[in-house]
């Protein structure tokens, strides 16, 4: 019985700890680094500050470490690091008994069998498990940018909607001015009262779009709400006063091998290219035998008779392997189409969003430097010559919804802009948040892989 117990013991202390591959070890430092910052002690870190007069990288670092979808992308990438180590492991030993018995106990043979899979196997499942983990480490990137940018979006969105209200009041003021006009005209008989109807309707509707901003502010809130990560039942944040735009400089030539450089959506791709070509690695090692090795110790014998035991699997099934090769390269062809794809579709994205910031940008000019003086300018004249009788109402009316026209439309370009530079720096760009648990540009996440 000694014999078996010390069977039992080697087990035990041998069994404890296996060789960490390269890919496994970068993998494990990422994630160590990461965890610090992202759940310090398996928990949340203490969240910044939430009030109307801190700036914005406050609310987004409160989003990217509260938002659940942040956590199951963290939590999706630490279970593909913990899985490379599940990969490169040897399968776990078996300890054996066997007796034969009559009248009595004649054989009593423990034993100890361990699974050996063919030279190579565990190397290339550890890579293919690594590449995955990489492919998951930038889906984590990418929740962490998109909340981020549906954060600025929703708080773009509130900060001109109260450009729009304030727009809408002063037009208001202004239609009030218009029909007290009407009034005064049509009681000395220069006008009739079609006028003063035609005002406060312009009046009524105006009012009613007053109304309709206002109640837009809630759903609206509910998205900044949401992309901070609160619940229903929480309170409803405050949102910054103070306008911050997204700095960027759309000049650049280089701005756009920036984006194929840094995108994580490129490099979570990338990453099943090298997946995928482990895997193809992995498939001819199928062709490998693999091999199992024991012994049986007769503790009843004197002296004690150890029985060692060999096996060996044998792959002959040439279809099979062949087959798995197979669908290992389909897999890799279709992985760098999708590579190419999305390439293809990043740089299409980039002109639509370029473009979009330009045009914004020129429209915005347009209408604050040339449209708005002008359509002020026109409704002056229109209001003197309505006094003077050399001016209809109705052309005063229109010169009154051009210049709310131009107003709004002024607050869309901005809105449009901001959007635009906000999308190229967050999803198009990947541009990292100062805080945020993210690797810098610089960090090469990549380890080469030997063949």
């Amino acid at each position: 019985m000694l014999t078996a117990t010390t069977i039992v013991a080697m087990v035990w202390v041998t069994g404890c700890v296996g060789q960490r591959s390269d890919g496994e070890k970068h993998a494990q430092q990422v994630l160590a680094i990461t965890e610090e910052h992202y759940r310090p002690a398996n928990s949340r870190p203490q969240l910044p500050k939430l009030a109307t007069d801190v700036p914005l990288h406050n609310f987004l670092l409160f989003a990217v470490f509260n938002q659940p979808r942040v956590e199951v992308a963290y939590f999706d990438w630490v279970a593909s690091v913990r899985r490379i180590t599940l990969e490169r492991s040897l399968p776990d030993p078996q300890l054996t008994f066997q007796s034969d018995i009559a009248d009595m106990v004649t054989t009593l043979m423990p034993g100890l069998m361990i699974d050996l899979p063919g030279p190579g196997k565990l190397k290339w499942a550890a890579n293919v498990a690594s590449a995955e983990s990489e492919a998951r480490y930038f889906a984590f990137e990418s929740a962490i940018l998109q909340i981020a940018f549906e954060l600025k979006k929703a708080y773009y969105n509130l900060y001109f909607l109260n450009a729009r209200v304030t727009v809408n009041r002063d037009t208001l003021q202004l239609v009030e001015q218009i029909e007290r006009l009407a009034r005064a005209q049509n009681e000395v008989g220069k006008v009739t009262l079609q006028d003063v109807l035609r005002a406060e309707i312009e009046r009524k509707r105006i009012t009613t779009e007053i109304t309709n901003l206002e109640d837009s502010r809630n759903p609206l809130l509910a998205q900044f709400k949401a992309a901070l990560g609160l619940k229903d039942e929480d309170s409803t944040p405050p949102v910054p006063q103070k306008f911050e735009s997204t700095p960027l400089d759309l000049t650049s030539d280089q701005l756009f091998k920036t984006a194929l450089a840094r995108n994580p959506r490129l490099k979570a791709m990338e990453a099943e290219v090298r997946r995928a070509d482990a895997t193809i690695r992995l498939a001819y090692k199928a062709r490998v035998p693999d091999f199992s090795a024991g012994v049986e110790v007769d503790v009843k014998t004197s002296p004690i008779l150890a029985t060692p035991q060999l096996g060996v699997t044998l792959p002959i099934w040439r279809d099979k392997i062949a087959a798995q090769i197979g669908e290992a390269q389909a897999g890799k062809q279709a992985s760098e189409a999708r590579l190419s794809s999305e390439q293809i579709a990043l740089a299409v994205e980039f002109a639509e969003k370029s473009f979009m910031f330009r045009e914004a940008t020129r429209n915005f000019e347009l209408i604050t430097e040339r449209l708005l003086p002008k359509a002020r300018q026109s409704l002056d004249v229109a209001q003197s010559g309505y006094v003077s009788g050399r001016v209809d109402f109705l052309s005063l009316l229109d010169a009154q919804r051009t210049l709310l026209g131009f107003q709004l439309s002024e607050i869309d370009a901005r809105v449009q802009r901001e959007v635009a530079l906000a999308e190229l720096s967050l999803l198009i760009l990947g541009t990292p948040l100062d805080g945020a648990p993210m690797l810098p540009p610089d960090a090469n996440f990549e380890k080469e892989r030997k063949p």
